[in-house]
Order: C-alpha cells, then structure tokens, then sequence
C-alpha cells in the first residue's frame, strides 16, 4: 500500500514540476503579448433630443482646424482631437463643436478660456454656462460648444441628453484641477475663475501679470478669480509652481516686480495699472505664490490674501505596471502553491485507494495488507 501511495506521489509532483519548469521558461521563448491601445470613442453622435446631423460629422486633430484663433491656447490646455457637426430640426439648426483634451484640467482650463465673466451659469454637464444662444460647458475631459439658431425652455435639457452620450473620462483624467481648491470661497464669484496652463492661455483669459512675470516656462499654472469684497472688487492670482523652493525665487521676483511700479519692464498689464498700489501685495505658501489686486481696502485685501493656504497631503499613486521582481516573485508562489496542491491531493488519493483496498480485505476476513499473509508454493503432484 504504501509503496504505491509513494509511487503516486512521486509520479504528481513529477508532473507538477515539469509543468512548473514549462511556466518559469524564459520570456523570451513564451508568445508575446501586443496590447493594441484602444480607439478612441466618437464624440458626437449622429442624433439626439430631436436633432439630426445635417451632414457628415467632421473630425479634426489639428487645433487649427478647432478654432484657428486660438490654437496656441489649445495646444496649452493639451487638445486631443475634436469633432465638428451642424444638427437640424425641422427649420432650426444647432452648431456644434466638441474638443477633446488629455485631462479634464485641459477641458475644464479651455471652458474658462473661452467663457466670459458675467456669463450666467447653467446646469448642464460638470459646469456650463451660456450667453444668448451660445452654450459652453464641459465633461470630463471634453468642453462642448453649442449654438442654437433659436433658444427655447427645452435647449438646456437637450444638452444635457447630449452631455450623457459623450465619452465618459477615467482614472486621473477625470479629476480637475487642484488649485482650485486652494480659492477661499467666501466672497468668490465662481463665473470668473479662469485656469491656464500657458500664456496664451493666461493672457486670453485677462491675466493680471505679464505671462513672463508668472514663469509658465518653468512649469507654472495659474488660477484667476474675482471677489466681490465689501470695500471694492479684488482679483486673486494664484500660481502654483513645480517645487516650494522654486516658489521662494519667484516670489521675491514678483514682489520686485510690483514694487517697481508701473515703470517698469515688461510694463504693468491694464489690470495692475487699475488697481490701488495700497492693496497690492504677494504672499507664498508651499509652491503656492498668492497676489491680490484690484480696489479693495487693504486691510480686506491682506484678509483674502492670508486665507490662501496650501495643505501638503501626500497621495499614493500606484505604478501603472508591475515590476519584474514582483512578476518573477508571483511566478515562485504561483508553483509553490501549485506542488502543494499537487501533493496533498496526491496523498489523500493514496489514502482513498490503499484505505479502501485495506476495508475490503478485512471484510474477507484478511490482513489489512497482502505482506502479513504467508504464501506457500503448493504442487499438485499426482500419481
């Protein structure tokens, strides 16, 4: 019994270990894997709400073919590709215009580009806002805009149906930009933030300093935005830069700036000139560089300005991919596991088929085991 019990073992973890050893060959004889990057999913439909595509939609990659005016501030927001349609409905029709971005920063960076302050805010999409018969608002990592030929009560829900068909951003790309956060809220008015990432961008959106003085080529981006404080209007500017200690340098840099007056070079921008010198004031906190202009009282200016604070939370991000220790670490386990499996199931097969044979001997009336009996060699020898 047990001879065969160890019989059968050694047999499965023969088995086992030729099967382990063709599981730990070299990479390089094994198939190779080609993962094929997905298509991207079309932004527009053909129809939806009632509006038919008068004709072929139009895919652009190039953003000169987006929006040739301001391609540069495309390029800045990291512009994908887009997609262009004109939408018919009995007698009206509806202008269409979709682009696409890395991230939603980019989008949501481009739909501050392009909205103007005092636009009213609408509810469609992550954020969106209107002027007239234009519409303007972003998803995700697209900016959608819309203009009606004829506005009704129903417009808005019609984008909102569209705003459900468009691509659905993933992972880090749907997350907006994080400055934002760093904008005290009280006072804020939320229709004239203004994010960008380049000084086309910055300067098209009525930056208040020189986009050299911001130091965009050293990896800045920057957030703009209006209060509407008790003695007056103030504008908070705040940059934020790659490192704390490239912050210090470009701090005392902007404070020299501001210092100088409007004799300086470059000259001060029309909204430095407008402001009181009184309220003008720069604050740094972490990577984070704060500057208040505009009309307000300085003591209300300095409050808004102290209430900027950067917190520095460390967020663990996982590596996209496994490294090859950990590969070749799973592949250890992955046999292990597997011959002590292999064993153990080898071991309960011997015990089944060694325990019954035994059962079935002494149900005879036998020795357990065949090596108890004592044998004898008989001749039948007649005469």
């Amino acid at each position: 019994m047990w001879m065969r019990t160890i019989a059968i073992f050694m047999c499965s973890a023969a088995l086992l270990g030729g099967g382990a050893g063709m599981a730990a060959q070299p990479a390089a004889s094994r198939p190779l894997s080609v993962e094929v990057p997905s298509k991207p999913q079309v932004l527009l439909p053909d129809a939806f709400a009632g509006w038919v595509a008068a004709s072929p939609l139009k895919t652009v990659s190039d953003p000169k073919e987006a929006d040739d005016a301001n391609d540069a501030a495309l390029k800045e927001y990291g512009f994908s590709d887009g997609m262009l349609g004109v939408y018919k409905r009995d007698s009206d029709t509806l202008t269409v215009r979709a682009l696409r971005f890395s991230d939603a920063s980019g989008a949501y960076g481009a739909y501050s580009f392009y909205r103007k302050n005092g636009w009213p805010k609408e509810d469609i999409g992550t954020g969106a806002t209107s002027d007239h018969n234009r519409v303007l608002f972003w998803q995700g990592n697209v900016l959608v805009d819309a203009t009606f030929s004829h506005i009704n009560s129903m417009s808005a829900a019609e984008l909102r149906e569209l705003a459900g068909q468009l691509p659905k951003a993933r992972g880090n790309k749907a997350i907006a930009p994080p400055i934002l956060s760093n904008l005290p809220q009280a006072s804020l008015d939320r229709q004239t933030t203004h994010y960008a990432l380049g000084p086309a961008g910055y300067v098209g959106a009525g930056g208040v300093l020189p986009p050299e003085v911001v130091g965009f080529d050293r990896g800045a981006e920057a957030v703009t935005a209006n209060y509407s404080l008790r003695s007056g209007p103030a504008t908070l500017t705040i940059i934020n830069y790659p490192t704390p200690q490239l912050a210090v340098a470009e701090e005392a840099r902007i404070r020299a700036y501001l210092k100088a007056g409007s004799q300086t070079q470059p000259p001060w921008p029309k909204p430095l000139v407008d402001s009181d010198p009184a309220s003008l004031e720069v604050r740094r906190s972490g990577p984070l560089v704060a500057i208040v202009s505009g009309d307000a009282i300085p003591d209300e200016s300095h409050k808004l300005l102290r209430m900027v604070h950067f917190d520095d939370n460390v967020t663990s991000i996982p590596q996209p991919h496994e490294s090859e220790v950990a590969k070749t670490g799973q592949l250890l386990w992955g046999i292990a596991v597997l011959v002590m499996i292999g064993s153990a199931a080898a071991i309960l097969l011997g015990l089944f088929l060694g325990g019954g044979r035994a059962l079935y001997r002494i149900a005879r009336g036998k020795p357990a085991s065949s090596v108890y009996e004592t044998e004898f060699i008989r001749l039948n020898l007649e005469k």
